[in-house]
């Protein structure tokens, strides 16, 4: 066949590879890979898979791909599978590995950015199931502005202590470490809840940054309903995967693409069902990101802002009391969106990967069942206002990010404990030279001192399991997991590398940490602080080839959300 030249709307990117005589040499490639004479008259939609036997967020997510390919084809399309990477946190955590997982979030995008523009792909289908995976997919789908449809891959059954049968996870085994150090439980204590807290495939199972992503992107309005609350070995799931398929080219028939979705407004949508959820505070950094690439203006005081009238209704892990299966089970996300609907705390207007509004997607949905305690009513929230506080003060000119959910107290003052990486700061807590009433400062952890800036699951966990979750805080240039919590401090800014305040803290400083004026202060003289600059040696850079270096030269700060591609 000599496929003819085409004008077809849907098919405005891979008329250009394969039509016409000129392009036989692509069809020639096309056709080993499964195409026939007639699909070269199809729109092509490429599936993004993050499929990886790296870590089980992703372990299922082949099977997945399969399910949106088939769905894409039987709609009218011809789908192509394509590949791109994961780290995970989980396995990282604590070790100079974690600097690649910030990292990969830019990675992810870039490759889905080159594949889709290289290949010519019509629409898009991305499935991302670790941390990183889903704003690098969202990221990549707003630069390239081609109708799409996120899929998260599911959240993971929990696991269950054979001894308590209390329900665990991965933050569980981290908080045990704690515990083993404190003399809490033994070696054989410790085996066991390492070997029975993560059972199977899906993502880390509490409100951690995952689930935080995939409600924060099904608010957005870039995934189907219920996308974001559905277990990752699922018929649930596996239906997701098709109908995102499909939706793809209804999208594109429709002439509807991600930018049309992503407005300021449904920005503001995706912040408040993360502060409804309790959610990561990853997804400060991670929503500025996306919105980078999607050309919307929104900053961290927007986070301020929205949090002021948005409680906290879900009584979620690490802070609460459940897991995502629990929300699952009860209806998921769409009941919750139509209580913030319904109060006028949602935009319904949005437009969604359904082709409809917010408002005509929750129109018939169902309430919670009456008799369930995982998410509150708004008349009994868990706390009335955001747990995500964004800090100013000299400490942090440009801003902070903490996770204040009050069960430690809104306002900390302690002498300050300075440590220049996670690894020393986690070795002097589980030695227990870390005692009540410090404020551990770990510095030199951000974007471009780490380079990377790592989650400090690690260090927070083993607070909270050596009992000090009310008389430690911890103040970080780094960011945390959306597994840590207690009184913790992130993405201070600017950091210590690039001049901050932070790197200037002495051992026994005195620090307070406000929640309620959102301040963030080193109580010193002004005097004692210009001394302190003026003796400041340069910064080197740690690492001077390769991936961390690059990143660490072009990195904006965590109050920008970290981007690489910042105007140049």
């Amino acid at each position: 066949m000599s496929a003819k030249s085409t004008k077809n709307p849907l098919r405005p990117h891979s008329s250009v590879i394969v039509d016409g005589p000129s392009r036989a040499g692509a069809r020639s490639m096309l056709r080993p890979v499964g195409f026939t004479d007639a699909d070269f008259q199809k729109p092509i939609v490429g599936i993004a898979s993050t499929w990886s036997m790296v870590t089980p967020c992703n372990m299922h997510i082949d099977q997945l791909a399969r399910e949106a390919e088939a769905g894409a084809n039987a709609a009218g399309g011809k789908a192509i599978i394509f590949g791109t990477i994961t780290v995970s946190d989980g396995i990282s955590m604590g070790t100079q590995g974690m600097r690649y997982s910030l990292v990969s979030r830019e990675v992810i995008a870039d490759s889905i950015e080159c594949v889709t523009g290289g290949e010519g792909f019509d629409a898009l289908v991305t499935i991302g199931g670790c941390d990183k995976n889903m704003p690098g997919c969202i990221m990549a789908m707003a630069r390239l502005n081609r109708p799409g449809v996120f899929v998260y891959g599911g959240t993971i059954l929990p696991g269950i202590h054979p001894d308590s049968k209390k329900e665990c996870d991965v933050v569980s085994v981290y908080e045990a470490i704690g515990q083993h150090a404190a003399g809490k439980i033994d070696d054989a204590g410790l085996a066991v809840i390492e070997a029975c807290s993560v059972p199977g495939a899906g993502s880390c199972g509490g409100m951690y940054t995952a689930n935080t992503m995939a409600s924060a992107i099904e608010a957005l309005g870039m995934s189907l309903p219920n996308s974001s609350a559905q277990i990752a070995i699922s018929a649930e799931k596996k239906a997701d995967c098709r109908n995102a398929g499909a939706a793809a080219l209804a999208l594109l028939q429709a002439g509807i693409r991600p930018r049309d979705i992503m407005t300021k407004k449904a920005f503001e949508n995706a912040i408040t069902v993360a502060i409804a959820l309790s959610g990561s505070t990853n997804c400060v950094l991670h929503l500025l990101a996306i919105a980078h690439c999607a050309h919307v203006k929104l900053t961290i005081d927007d986070f301020t802002r929205i949090g002021k009238r948005v409680p906290v209704l879900a009584d979620l892990k690490p802070s609460g009391k459940y897991g995502m299966v629990h929300l699952t089970r009860i209806g998921g996300l769409p009941p919750l969106m139509k209580v913030l609907l319904d109060a006028g705390l949602l935009h319904g207007d949005c437009l969604t990967v359904t082709g409809k509004t917010v408002a005509e997607n929750l129109k018939d949905v169902a309430p919670y069942p009456a008799d369930q305690d995982v998410v509150r009513p708004l008349s009994n929230p868990i706390k009335p206002d955001s747990h995500l506080r964004i800090l100013y003060g000299n400490l942090a000119t440009t801003g902070a990010v903490a996770k204040i959910s009050g069960k430690e107290g809104l306002i900390f003052s302690g002498k300050a404990i300075v440590f220049e990486s996670e690894e020393t700061a986690l070795n002097a807590i589980l030695a227990g030279r870390v005692k009540a009433g410090h404020v551990v400062v770990i510095r030199n952890e951000g974007p471009v001192g780490g380079p990377g800036m790592r989650e400090m699951l690690s260090p927070t966990s083993a607070i909270m399991g050596r009992g000090l979750g009310k008389e430690v805080a911890l103040i970080t240039d780094g960011r945390f997991s959306g597994g840590s919590h207690g009184f913790v401090v992130g993405h201070i800014t600017p950091e210590a590398a690039t001049g901050g305040l932070i790197g200037l803290i002495k051992n026994g400083d005195t620090i307070t940490i406000d929640a309620v004026k959102n301040a963030l202060t080193l109580d010193l003289p002004a005097k004692e602080i210009a001394a302190r600059k003026k003796a400041r040696k340069p910064h080197k850079p740690k690492e001077t080839r390769g991936v961390l270096a690059k990143y660490a030269s072009h990195v904006t700060s965590a109050s920008f959300g970290a981007v690489t591609d910042k105007d140049l």
